[in-house]
């Protein structure tokens, strides 16, 4: 039986109207009564994901900024974190001001952008958290990052992640969430190795583990996973890498993978 599932939030637990339908709540909450256990594995910083840990009444400890950090909700207590360093900090910060790409970062689960535009307002409000305009990214690297976000066009950001290797090498994991967001990590921050942490803490062998998500900063997470799930709606990359393909994010595919393979219901 699988007794860890880890989902991804955008475009995979939630609908493209960000948000998380009952029936699919009702199977999380029959997951966990089964005894399995269901976290949140995201991009996002704690304070945005925790508002759907809590839709789904989950009280574990969840991963996010990428696998940066796994915080476990009942204590508050952080179990795993690894930053960007300073000195790392630093080259993406200028790297930022030469090529006038938008650039924010978290830090202390804060958001911080050098400017208050529309990408930093927007952002705010669809993942509804607060944000602080620092005008010296610079002096912010001092202390380095829990993440970083490039945002813009796609086709400004082609060819980006390859600068970036480039300029960082590997002491960096660039990945991509969605078209327009390029984020930057800890070389040791992706879901995949938090995944495999949570797992051995909890003391749930790897192969008995399930990885749900859409996209490229889902690759690690699909691939260490016991039980690999890529969304309808994943790009081809994933799909190709993963063991099962379920329904699109708007067709509750995160239920039927529940349903198939930890409640094992039947489709009528």
């Amino acid at each position: 039986m699988y007794k860890l599932i880890a989902v991804d939030l955008d475009g995979t637990l939630l609908t493209d109207d960000l948000e998380v339908k009952p029936e699919t709540i009702e199977a999380v909450q029959q997951a966990v009564e089964a005894g399995t256990v269901v976290t949140i594995a995201t991009g996002r910083m704690l304070a945005s994901a925790k508002q759907f840990a809590e839709k789904l009444k989950i009280d574990v400890p969840i991963i996010t900024y990428q696998g940066a950090i796994i915080q476990d909700l009942r204590t508050q207590k952080v179990i795993y974190e690894r930053f960007i360093s300073p000195e790392i900090a630093k080259k993406i910060v200028a790297f930022a001001n030469e090529t006038k790409i938008h650039l924010q970062v978290y830090q202390d689960d804060r958001l911080y952008g050098a400017v208050e535009n529309e990408t930093l307002v927007n952002y705010a409000k669809n993942t509804k958290v607060p944000y602080t305009v620092e005008p010296d990214l610079f002096k912010l690297a001092e202390k380095g990052f829990t993440k970083a976000i490039f945002i813009d066009e796609p086709h400004v950001l082609e060819g980006l992640a390859e600068e970036l290797a480039t300029l960082l090498g590997e002491t960096t994991h660039i990945t991509k969430s969605t078209p327009r967001f390029l984020e930057l990590t800890h070389p040791e921050a992706n879901k995949g190795k938090a995944l495999s942490y949570l797992a051995e803490t909890l003391g749930i062998d790897q192969s008995a583990t399930i990885g749900i998500g859409d996209n490229f900063n889902d690759k690690e997470l699909i691939a260490t996973a016991g039980l690999g799930v890529a969304m309808e709606n994943a790009v081809d990359e994933l799909k190709d890498l993963a063991d099962y393909t379920t329904l699109s994010n708007n067709d509750q595919g995160v239920k039927d993978v529940i349903e198939k393979f930890v409640l094992k219901k039947e489709k009528v």
